[in-house]
C-alpha cells in the first residue's frame, strides 16, 4: 500500500460523507495507521452524526461496504470510525 493509495481512500470517505451532510466544510478524515489495518476516523459537525450513521446503521454499513472493496483491491484492511464530539482521538 502506498501513501498515495492511502490519500485517495481517504479522499473517497470524505466526498461520500461531505455527499451526506448538511455542513460539508464540517467534515474531517483522519488516518491512524495500526499493525496491519488502517482506522478512518470520519468527524462530522454534531447534528450530522446521524446523517452519515442513517437509519438503523444502514448508511454508516453501506460505506463501510465499499471500503471493503477497497481493502480488497489494495490488500490492506480499512476500517471506519464515526467520532462523536464527545469522542476522544
Amino acid at each position: 500500500m502506498t501513501q498515495v493509495d492511502m490519500v485517495q481512500v481517504e479522499e473517497l470517505v470524505r466526498e461520500i460523507a461531505r455527499a451526506l451532510v448538511d455542513e460539508p466544510a464540517a467534515v474531517e478524515v483522519q488516518s491512524v495507521d495500526r499493525d496491519d489495518n488502517t482506522v478512518l476516523k470520519l468527524r462530522v459537525a454534531p447534528q450530522d452524526v446521524g446523517k452519515v450513521i442513517g437509519k438503523q446503521g444502514r448508511t454508516a454499513r453501506s460505506v463501510r461496504t465499499i471500503l471493503g472493496a477497497v481493502s480488497m483491491k489494495l490488500h490492506h484492511r480499512y476500517t471506519l470510525d464515526i467520532l462523536e464530539e464527545d469522542d476522544e482521538e
